[in-house]
């Protein structure tokens, strides 16, 4: 028998993130119907359902997946968008434990940088690690990230700043798809920091970059983007510029970790090349962000880095809201100065520390996520889209970004399996 669609999801509130005037989007309905791994039609409360079970292939209730009361009325559980975690760096060689206790001693990231510790530490151990280390490593971080409900995660290179390992990086975070239900996006972040190889040489080490490591990773279709680190203890405007105008011969996407421990306007720089988006940004100018408006590039905010170095500049969060410019949420997930492996924790923090609220963030780690990754395919629930959701035992969506380690998903359906 051919079936109409190959899942009915039912019974169900649905928290769409689209922008329809309802808090968290949601939608008048209780059902949700899939087809070939995408959405393919909502059921409307006034349709007769019974007519719709015969379309279907295989039917779920979703109150039977979480306990219900005789004494109470039938409780519905809420169904989200997949979370998208879009900036991470969940790749590496080793850890960087012995930095949380310099620091707890007083060091500063940029003292630690300085002596040849934070990035270029682990860039020396990843290195060193082959590919089945750090991919068994790798998917002991994201199945972290995919227990919270993460279908889709950014993962960039930048810890090996040579060729090899390089190359190294994003061919195991690709693989990552063959291990878990979860969509790899990758991104090329040789401009991370300077290798030692190439100490006191800055500008031949971005030489290097687009006139050997970027062509090459491009042709290996290894990279879905291109990053860079422009700041005082990484490069200047100048500099990645020249990145930001390699990527373009290639036909990649960029984006920035800009104005994280100073206003270098990188952010600037970043949406004139038309940058999909423009991460830390702790030190963004208010009258820079017009010009992010302007160019549809999403400012994602790390509140796992801004937390974890005990920082006090917050990112303007107030002037974004005013300007419309999509916030997203990440975890940042790496070894030195965010080794978060919590897109929940994230959410919340972006609520404590950055006074975002519940609807913002959770609309952060999904539509915005989304977009900040140049992906219109997902991050909310809507006809046409992937079927990446996650179904919740909450009573309102603000749960999930108020109790910390509180919630995992009860069902996550990643391209409408159900996994």
């Amino acid at each position: 028998m051919d079936y109409q669609y190959d899942t009915l999801i039912y019974n169900v509130r649905i928290a769409s993130m689209q922008d329809n005037g309802f808090p968290y989007g949601e939608l008048a309905t209780t059902a949700i119907a899939i087809k070939d791994g995408n959405i393919a039609a909502f059921i409307s409360r006034d349709a007769s359902l019974n007519d719709v079970f015969e379309q279907a292939h295989s039917v779920i209730d979703a109150t039977t997946l979480i306990p219900q009361t005789e004494a109470e009325p039938l409780k519905l559980p809420w169904l989200l968008p997949g979370f998208v975690d879009c900036h991470t760096h969940l790749v590496y060689g080793g850890n960087r434990a012995e930095e949380f206790e310099m620091r707890l001693q007083g060091a500063s990231y940029v003292d630690i940088a300085q002596r040849g510790g934070g990035i270029k530490g682990t860039v020396e151990k990843t290195r060193r690690a082959d590919e089945h280390t750090l991919l068994n490593t790798a998917i002991k971080r994201a199945k972290r990230l995919c227990e919270e409900g993460v279908t889709t995660i950014e993962v960039k290179s930048g810890y090996g700043l040579d060729l090899d390992t390089e190359v190294r990086m994003l061919r195991v975070a690709k693989s990552l798809e063959q291990h878990l239900p979860v969509s790899i996006q990758t991104t090329y972040l040789g401009a991370h920091a300077l290798p030692n190889e190439f100490n006191d040489a800055p500008d031949k080490y971005i030489d290097f970059i687009c006139d050997e490591a970027l062509p090459h990773i491009a042709s290996l279709n290894l990279a879905d983007a291109v990053d860079v680190f422009c700041e005082t203890i990484g490069f200047s405007t100048s500099q990645i510029e020249r990145v930001f105008n390699c990527a373009q011969q290639y036909g990649l996407p960029i984006k920035a970790h800009v104005e994280q421990l100073s206003d270098s306007k990188g952010a600037v720089l970043a949406a004139k090349y038309g940058a999909l988006s423009v991460d830390h940004i702790e030190y963004l100018a208010d009258s820079d962000i017009p010009l992010l408006a302007q160019n549809g590039t999403v400012a994602v905010l790390l509140p796992g880095a801004f937390y974890y170095l005990n920082e006090v500049q917050k990112p303007p969060v107030d002037a974004l809201r005013a300007h419309n410019v999509p916030m997203a949420i990440a975890t940042d997930f790496n070894p030195g100065s965010s080794p978060l492996a919590s897109i929940l924790t994230a959410i919340n923090m972006g609520c404590v520390l950055f006074q975002l609220t519940p609807e913002e963030a959770l609309r952060g780690a999904t539509a915005h996520a989304a977009s900040a990754l140049g992906l219109q395919d997902r991050g909310v629930i809507d006809t046409g889209k992937l079927a990446d959701l996650t179904l919740w035992d909450i009573e309102t969506p603000a749960e999930l970004a108020y109790c910390i380690n509180g919630h995992r998903p009860v069902a996550v359906f990643k391209e409408g399996k159900h996994v």
